[in-house]
């Protein structure tokens, strides 16, 4: 089997209410420029779109020869299309205020006598804390309806998993943590000689969390409106990473639309090709192979290798032909 059972624009077509899609892969095979003549082509249609970066390091601004960092930006001469790399400077600083304000308001509930700084240092220095930024970012443009597309370009795969899954990670921690909470308040009004009902504010906060990740988890497991696009080189280490992770956005309810294949060198022209080349071709044919046994009926694109690199929307637009062919 060495045909496209079902295209991008098929299965688009099949999917009209698609809201959110996210792209990801193993680092460096091209999933920014995957994402981004993506959300040209959906502009295109006449579908208000914006293309965001979770990606801590961004490619974004540079694949659209654009500085798109830390703000919501239009494409020149695209009406339809804005870019955003998203900026987690400004989530980590308030989220870092409203931990030291609710660290502050437990030592005081529970009559100890420590400084709220330690702790904020502890958890705010944790590596996942910029992840929970950007997760929060991300959730803020899901909820936001401003647009009538988000695409995402996401972390290498790894990390991709990471953040779309701590809608369930942080929802098993939020049902423990209130739990623990009741379990508490219910102890303290036991022992207490007053009535008084006592403002919670942590209680407030967890029970407000707990009503954004099912938001979160609803949106992100919907077919109707997600779907996860892998992008692979034929390559093994690539094609293992798909292998690996596929199965964790099916067990995870993530929706995936398919696997685009990316970096095919073009067959000759007739000219007697350099024996490196016949190689690397010989190469990536044993690895389609592969691709069309593993992944039969997810493949929905074969994306030739440009000879030049894909900077800025002229450039992408050869891309955009590629991927959505008339």
């Amino acid at each position: 089997m060495t045909d496209i059972s079902t295209s991008m624009t098929g299965f688009l077509g099949q999917h009209p209410g698609l809201k959110f899609l996210f792209f990801g892969g193993k680092g460096g095979v091209g999933k920014t420029v995957m994402a981004g003549a993506t959300a040209l082509w959906l502009a295109r249609q006449g579908k208000k779109t914006l293309l965001a970066s979770t990606n801590p390091v961004h490619s974004l601004s540079g694949l659209l020869d654009l500085n798109v960092y830390g703000r919501i930006t239009p494409l020149p001469g695209e009406e339809q299309a804005f870019a955003y790399e998203i900026d987690t400077k400004e989530t980590i600083t308030k989220s870092r205020r409203e931990i030291q304000d609710k660290i502050n308001w437990f030592l005081r509930y529970a009559d100890l006598q420590l400084k709220a700084e330690e702790f904020v240092e502890a958890a705010t220095l944790n590596p996942a804390f910029e992840e929970s930024a950007m997760f929060e970012n991300m959730l803020d443009l899901m909820f936001g309806g401003e647009f009538d597309v988000y695409v995402f370009d996401t972390a290498p795969t790894a990390n991709a998993r990471r953040l779309l899954g701590m809608s369930k990670v942080y929802s098993l921690w939020v049902n423990k943590m209130l739990k623990s909470r009741e379990e508490a308040k219910s102890l303290r009004q036991l022992l207490s000689f007053t009535k008084k009902e006592e403002a919670d504010p942590l209680m407030d906060y967890l029970v407000s969390l707990q009503d954004r990740l099912g938001r979160a988890r609803e949106l992100l497991t919907d077919p109707n409106l997600t779907a996860f696009f892998f992008v692979t080189l034929p390559e093994a280490l690539p094609i293992a990473v798909i292998t690996r992770f596929l199965q964790w956005f099916h067990d995870f309810g993530i929706p995936v639309g398919g696997i685009i294949v990316n970096g095919l060198i073009p067959e000759p022209d007739g000219a007697e090709l350099p024996e490196f080349i016949r190689h690397r071709r010989a190469m990536q044919a044993e690895h389609l192979e592969t691709i069309w046994r593993l992944f039969n009926g997810q493949v929905r694109a074969l994306i030739p290798l440009f000879p030049q690199e894909i900077r800025g929307i002229d450039s992408l637009q050869q891309l955009v032909g590629k991927l959505f062919p008339n």
